[in-house]
């Protein structure tokens, strides 16, 4: 059994957050998500991997190397230009002889889920999860141990259950592959290839899913996952924390990192190596904290991805933000997370603002960004890689 994963797009609805790596490779509890499908994979059975690549292949090649780390073997197939899902998985044909496993590299599953996938037979599985709006997914419509009709986002949903975008296959799927054509969005699409397979005759079967499933789409989304994941730690300190220090629940603390007398913990948190935390500051549930970090006196923090190299000096509030790599914020800077009328926060992606559907929406921070002194950052703000404010600046959308 191989776990084909596809990880080739940029993720351009995630920027600035990936204008300099893949969002697949974008971290979550100090992880990249793809690391955490690739153990999911792993504690499901499955060591072989074939991992389709594309936009900045580079950092996850890098990263990942040959599997070597982890026990296992990946191999890499580039899809030169991302044309849907069927033409990602056809890239991978020549590395897959039997039946495999096909998984998103921006999705985290349960591993427990996947042993149920591999024990199907069928020439293709759907893994399908129900859900409350099922107009804005593809709706698998089912007889029996069947399906039968896969809708794509239909105004009438005629079920609940959706398409959870985790298969089964065996070498079938490539021969209707070959046959799909493209579809109104000029892509390839995986599910024209199964409807395809039941329009023949073929088997194609289903697998409820009943545990965790997050799809990470907006950059919102990494909070939701973050939290999921931290949810799952226990409490390890390969670093030093100082005798006045406070740690309440699971926290993890990386080699080299130093916790200060006055630093208040509340887990679930992780904290990277060779941080600097503290004296004096208050990390709240929810929080990771990458490598080479340093949150100083008076700062408080919640809810929130800090990615790696940036620096959080004194007298700061942050809540509910994604913070990019290799950030500065100058002394007394504030985001603020909460509308005062308590409604939906709006932010932008591609240029246009959408309702994010939180209530609580900090700031999404790209790579390089300089605050100055006192500066007010308001909800659901999207700052550029390298950008930056003036002292006493205050940005609104």
């Amino acid at each position: 059994m191989k776990a084909v994963i596809l990880a080739a797009g940029e993720g351009t609805r995630m920027r600035p957050l990936t204008v300099a790596r893949p969002k697949v490779m974008l971290p979550l509890a100090n992880k990249p998500m793809l690391e955490h499908v690739v153990q999911a994979c792993i504690q499901a059975g499955i060591k072989e991997f074939v991992m389709v690549t594309g936009y900045k292949e580079e950092t996850i090649k890098a990263y990942f190397g040959d599997g070597n780390k982890w026990g296992v073997h990946i191999d890499y197939v580039t899809q030169e230009k991302q044309l849907g899902t069927a033409h990602a998985i056809g890239c991978a044909r020549q590395y897959v002889d039997g039946r495999f496993v096909q998984l998103n590299g921006d999705m985290l599953v349960d591993p427990l889920h996947l042993e149920k996938l591999i024990k199907h037979n069928e020439a293709a599985v759907i893994s399908v999860k129900a859900v409350e709006n099922p107009s804005e997914f593809g709706v698998i419509v089912t007889e029996g141990d069947k399906v039968v009709r896969i809708i794509e986002k239909p105004l009438d949903p005629p079920a609940k259950t959706v398409n959870a975008g985790i298969y089964l296959f065996d070498t079938t799927i490539f021969d209707y592959i070959d046959k799909t054509q493209p579809s109104p969005r000029n892509e390839y699409e995986i599910t024209d290839s199964m409807q395809m397979m039941v329009n023949d005759g073929i088997h194609v079967g289903f697998e409820p899913l009943t545990n965790i499933w997050l799809d990470v789409g907006r950059p919102w989304d990494m909070l939701d996952a973050n939290k999921a994941l931290l949810e799952k730690i226990k409490s390890k300190c390969e670093g030093t924390v100082e005798p006045m220090a406070t740690l309440h629940g699971d926290v993890v603390i990386g080699e080299g990192t130093i916790v200060r007398n006055g630093a208040y913990i509340i887990g679930p948190v992780v904290i990277g190596k060779n941080c600097d935390i503290g004296p004096n500051c208050f990390i709240r549930p929810s929080t990771s904290i990458g490598n080479n970090v340093h949150i100083g006196n008076g700062v408080e923090v919640k809810n929130c991805v800090i990615m790696d190299g940036t620096k959080i000096g004194h007298l700061t509030y942050i809540g509910d933000s994604v913070v990019g790599y290799s950030c500065n914020f100058g002394a007394g800077t504030k985001v603020a997370n909460l509308r005062h009328d308590g409604k939906n926060i709006k932010s932008v992606i591609k240029g246009k603002r959408v309702d994010t559907g939180r209530r609580k929406l900090g700031v999404i921070m790209g790579d390089d960004v300089h605050t100055g002194i006192n500066t007010s950052i308001n909800v659901g703000v999207v700052i550029e890689n390298g950008g930056g404010t003036k002292p006493g600046e205050v940005l609104m959308q």
